[in-house]
């Protein structure tokens, strides 16, 4: 059985959390699909803009009903997911959400404790904020990376705290706190949400059972319909897999 990660980092040191790579493989061919009918979102919404949070942990965006579900297996700390959410950000929504055929589900996968705490404040908010935060936090992790790469003496000192105080005095310590003070959440909010431990606890238990039910690798990884899209970790041949089961 495999250790869980964030037990790992509650109880002990830094640097412990690494249970998925981050990283690329070979494509998967499927058969070409019938077109698929697109469906109009309500009155006054586009689909893209409809966002529910799922039983399973998960922020679902697009048409509920829509034939193809994908999840989407994602760390904020993963460059590979980076690039999806660059590479995917405006077509995936025009082309394939907002026509109704396609609704994205995105589950945080947890690889180390910068992630566990940017991940567990975006998921403190409103649920209409958590995809634009997310892509703002990929789109920004050369500064995640700066602020807790220059305080390592503050890091180790934070992690002797109790589990309480902890995530707190790390996201102060590896300047977590003013990189989302500065995208508009409050100190007061940040402080709350990380000194609750259930909120990292969430995310452990999240990222265990997505590797017991999936079996997963590495970030980002895709699942389509119920099925892991082996191979299949970039925009481009998720776009074309998307076409081929009648998204086009």
């Amino acid at each position: 059985m495999m250790k869980s990660p964030l037990r790992i980092l509650l109880l002990s040191s830094l640097g412990a959390l690494a249970l998925a790579s981050c990283g690329e493989s070979k494509t998967d061919p499927s058969k070409e699909q019938d077109v698929i009918a697109k469906t109009a979102a309500p009155a006054g919404k586009t689909w893209s803009a409809t966002v529910t949070k799922t039983a399973d942990g998960g922020y679902a965006m697009g048409n509920p009903d829509a034939p193809i579900k994908i999840i989407e297996f994602a760390s904020l700390t993963c460059s590979h997911c980076a690039e999806f959410s660059k590479e995917s950000h405006e077509e995936i929504k025009r082309d394939f959400i907002d026509t109704g055929r396609v609704s994205l589900e995105v589950r945080n996968f947890i690889r180390d404790p910068l992630d566990a705490m940017a991940a567990a404040v975006i998921r403190c908010g409103p649920v209409d904020r958590y995809f634009p935060l997310q892509e703002n936090v990929f789109a920004s992790q050369a500064d995640l990376f700066a602020g807790a790469q220059a305080n390592a003496a503050g890091g180790e000192a934070a992690m002797k705290l109790p589990p309480a105080q902890r995530f707190p005095a790390l996201a102060k310590a590896w300047k977590l706190d003013a990189f989302f003070q500065s995208r508009g959440v409050t100190a007061e909010q940040i402080n709350a949400c990380l000194g609750n431990i259930d909120n990292i606890s969430k995310l452990e238990q999240g990222t265990n059972a997505a590797v017991e039910k999936y079996t997963i690798q590495g970030t980002p990884t895709f699942v389509i319909n119920g099925q892991v899209a082996e191979g299949i970790a970039s925009w481009g041949p998720l776009r074309d897999r998307l076409r081929t089961m009648g998204a086009r």
